[in-house]
């Protein structure tokens, strides 16, 4: 290799140097490693991730052995300008000869020792990194996808049998009553399943695919949902032949029931907010309403002595009317808690900066130690003044703005100062 050969394959591998390094660490940092990294594992997601924990030790392990070949090979090349024969000669054998010697990889059951050259080690690196990839993002993909929806459907499951034993459908009594109960016990194994072993319940596609190419088995989840579907129908014809109208006051009371439960969440957040929260404005948030309550309760009296043209539209008009005090509700919740909303902002843009701060090597800097304690005291305190926190927090971002722009400059001027002078020409 002459001097041109050299820095350009020093230019690639430094390239991939860090794209291997954002990679590694985007792994590392990813939400189903972690899952699987503190789940009490079972079957062969545990078998799978025994190995695929071993695999990101040894691509760290494979990593550093890349990173130090690397620096090695700069440290001869910036001997010199011109370099000689010689150091051509042992530039080339670091860049394209297997002088890469990695004794055990760190982990056990590894291979006494390994030597790659670093292409060959780039293109290991990358081996490891898919497989261990797939492996998370199945697991990953599996944990988001099957256990939400098999709360859900145990969600619905446990409104179905409520609804069930009102209208007499109980096991023993009725065979939809039995099927609720073995939809139960279904997926209450199913969710145990899932959780302990979620790469069994993975289908990878035929043939070679990105990593975590494939989709949840949602097989047995379908199943027990169409059963459960079956029985929903069976109650609903048994409630449309003898309890329409206990359905319609069971289904009012049950919004008027969340809208309550919702307007006393907003008033416990409302003295959260109010003593946590200073400056701020929190409307006040009203009882629920007793009309509402009365109606329901004369309905009920319809029901009971069989006056349905009477009930009829005092239905109508309660279902409206319970739909519309339950949406106030929610909405009131949603305005008491705006300021905590705020306040939760406002902390992760102070950490977020701070973190930039710290990647670019300005940790130490005093002025945006003292911005960043005071801002951080005036969000972590009680109460907060969200005005003054947020002005602290802008003092922090311009003083970090400040902060980096010197440094920015100083990486444009040397890359300037890097810059050929023309083709072919020398370096400045």
């Amino acid at each position: 290799m002459d001097r041109d050969d050299v820095d350009r394959a020093l230019a690639r591998l430094a390239a991939e140097h860090e794209a291997v390094e954002t990679s590694l660490l985007a792994l590392q940092d990813h939400a189903g490693r972690r899952l699987l990294e503190g789940a009490a594992l079972s079957g062969f997601t545990k078998e799978r991730w025994a190995a695929t924990d071993a695999a990101i030790t040894r691509l760290w392990t494979y990593f550093d052995a890349y990173s130090g070949a690397l620096a090695a090979a700069r440290e001869i090349r910036e001997r010199s300008r011109w370099p000689g024969v010689k150091d051509l000669s042992e530039l080339t054998e670091r860049l394209r000869g297997p002088g890469v010697v990695i004794a055990g990889a760190g982990v056990e059951g590894a291979a006494l020792t390994e030597r790659f050259s670093l292409a060959e080690l780039v293109a290991r690196m990358n081996e490891l990194y898919a497989a261990s990839l797939d492996v998370v993002v199945a697991a990953d993909a599996v944990w988001s996808a099957l256990p939400a929806r098999i709360d859900l459907l145990a969600a619905e499951l446990h409104r179905t049998r409520s609804l069930a034993h009102s209208v007499g459908v109980r096991p023993g009594e009725h065979p939809s009553g039995d099927d609720l109960e073995a939809i139960t016990a279904e997926l209450a194994q199913l969710r145990e399943e899932v959780i302990a072993d979620p790469l069994a319940f993975w289908v990878s596609p035929a043939g070679s695919s990105a990593p975590g190419g494939g989709r949840p088995d949602t097989e047995r989840y379908d199943r027990a949902a169409r059963a459960l579907e079956d029985v929903r129908r069976e109650v609903e014809a048994v409630l449309t032949v003898r309890q329409d109208a206990e359905q319609r006051l069971i289904a009012l009371r049950d919004v008027l029931s969340r809208a309550d439960r919702t307007l006393a969440e907003a008033r416990t957040a409302r003295v959260e907010v109010l003593a946590k929260i200073a400056a701020s404005e929190v409307p006040a948030v009203s009882g629920p309403p007793t009309a509402l309550q009365e109606q329901l309760a004369a309905a009920a009296e319809y029901r009971r002595r069989s006056q349905w043209h009477r009930l009829s539209p005092l239905l109508d008009a309660l279902e409206d009317r319970a739909a519309e005090e339950l949406e106030r509700a929610r909405a009131s919740l949603t305005a008491v808690t705006a300021p905590l909303a705020v306040r939760a902002e406002l902390r992760g843009r102070l950490d977020a900066y701070r973190a930039k701060v710290a990647r670019l090597g300005l940790a130490e800097d005093p002025l945006l130690i003292e911005r960043y304690d005071a801002a951080r005291r005036m969000l972590w305190s009680a109460p907060c003044d969200l005005r003054v926190a947020e002005e602290a927090v802008l003092r922090y971002q311009r003083a970090t703005a400040e902060a980096l722009a010197p440094a920015q400059s100083d990486t444009r001027s040397d890359s300037a100062h890097q810059r050929p002078d023309g083709p072919g020409g020398e370096h400045a």
